[in-house]
């Protein structure tokens, strides 16, 4: 096959966004992925407010406008049935109001594979890439079979592995690792005839574990179960999803009146970290640079986000014509400093809702304080910098808000023979 300057393996919205942020840059792309389209996949598909000007940038966001995509205003939680949190996106630092997208990932695969056709980039459908080509100590091309089982060779001066979670490079250079937990799997449907009170994304954390349940049409919701892989071990996976969905109330409410709309789809070792390739000639996108328990939802925006860091790092490794390991680690230290604090958040986050007390006594408090839940959710959105509530202050005014929120929960215990009804509308 005739040679590229660059080959990205993976078609999903980390790879798409990378063919697309290079071809405008002039580059001769070759995009490969193993499916074809469209084809499943297990999302929350919901997308932080930030990614708005990624997709704007990309050229398709009008198209995605034009399919009318539900717009949320902001986040509702609940923690053990005990206490309720409901914040609106606070508002830009220039004033604008923002929302996030919520929409089916078909529809979102669709409109970038599109604007992907639409472009200069060769996308090769049914592409398997089973190995990684080297020279020295430089990644240099990849190798595989097309559906036909002919066999292909292709060069390039850089490639992108965007194969997420099962991605070629973390498997044959060894980079994956695993959680050090039990390790967590996510069970997901669409249901049809819900009834959602209003445009938020909705996370109901009680045992044995969470949903995210986010509105994609009319009536229509997706509903993503994450619980221990041991929750579902020898268990009928359909029942077991549908009866611990409908066994909280709050979610009962929302979705008693409906019914799942497809099987029940799974994903399982959600959270792992990648090391950094040792080589030159290779970066990594998306997915396949790890994966956090997937509570706060960026996935996407981090997709879209790596892919437009490490665009820069290979356009200036074109203008310097190095494609060395040294040249191309900038690009993990762009997304160290512009991640790092966000990760540390979303681990401590982890932390906390599985450890049921202090959960509702958080979420109790930042429901008296706006002002603080209001940071971070805009800090989940991704429009904050996460600095914001990674500081000393912001841990001092909640751990305060704690400690008061103790203090009457007990004086409340002693003087009442049945706890108080929380009123879901604080």
């Amino acid at each position: 096959m005739k040679p590229y300057d660059i080959i990205i393996i993976g078609a999903g919205p980390a790879g798409t966004s990378a063919a697309l942020f290079l071809e405008k840059l002039g580059y001769r792309i070759a995009l490969l992925d193993q499916a074809r389209f469209p084809r499943d996949k297990v999302c929350g598909e919901f997308i932080s407010p930030a990614a708005d000007a990624i997709l704007s940038e990309l050229g398709v966001l009008d198209a995605i406008e034009a399919v009318n995509p539900i717009r949320l205003k902001g986040v509702a939680l609940s923690a053990y049935e005990r206490s309720w949190l409901q914040v609106d996106y606070p508002t830009s630092i220039d004033g604008v109001v923002m929302t996030s997208l919520s929409m089916e990932r078909s529809t979102l695969d669709h409109i970038l594979l599109n604007r992907v056709r639409d472009s200069q980039v060769e996308f090769m459908e049914g592409f398997k890439v089973t190995d990684l080509v080297f020279e020295d100590s430089r990644v240099c091309g990849v190798k595989g079979r097309d559906e036909a089982k002919t066999e292909f060779h292709i060069k390039a001066k850089v490639v992108v592995d965007a194969g997420g979670r099962n991605s070629i490079s973390l498997r044959r250079l060894g980079l994956k690792r695993s959680s050090a937990d039990k390790g967590k799997i996510a069970l997901a449907a669409h249901w049809q005839g819900v009834r959602l009170p209003g445009p938020y994304c909705y996370m109901h954390i009680s045992r044995p574990g969470y949903t995210g349940i986010a509105p994609v049409g009319s009536s229509r919701a997706n509903v993503v179960l994450v619980t221990d892989k041991t929750c579902v071990t020898g268990k009928d996976v359909e029942k077991f999803y549908r009866n611990t969905v409908l066994k909280n109330p709050l979610r009962g409410e929302m979705l008693g009146t409906g019914e799942p709309a497809e099987k029940v789809r799974a994903v399982d070792s959600l959270a792992y970290s990648v090391k950094t390739p040792q080589c030159g000639g290779l970066i990594l996108v998306g997915d396949a640079t790890g994966f956090i328990d997937p509570f706060t939802g960026e996935g996407i925006y981090l997709s879209l986000r790596s892919s437009q860091l490490a665009t820069g790092v290979i356009a200036r490794a074109f203008d310097r014509l190095d494609f060395s390991k040294s040249q191309l680690e900038n690009y993990d230290r762009l997304r160290s400093e512009e991640f790092s604090k966000k990760f540390f958040l979303s681990n401590t986050l982890q932390r906390l809702i599985y450890s049921p007390a202090l959960c509702v006594r958080v979420v109790k408090t930042l429901a008296e304080q706006k002002d603080l839940a209001r940071s971070l959710v805009g800090v989940i959105g991704d429009y904050i910098p996460a600095s914001r509530v990674v500081c000393f202050e912001y841990l001092l005014r909640l751990s305060g808000g704690i400690l008061r929120s103790q203090t009457s929960f007990l004086q409340a215990e002693k003087g009442m023979q049945t706890p108080p009804v929380l009123d879901r509308k604080n």
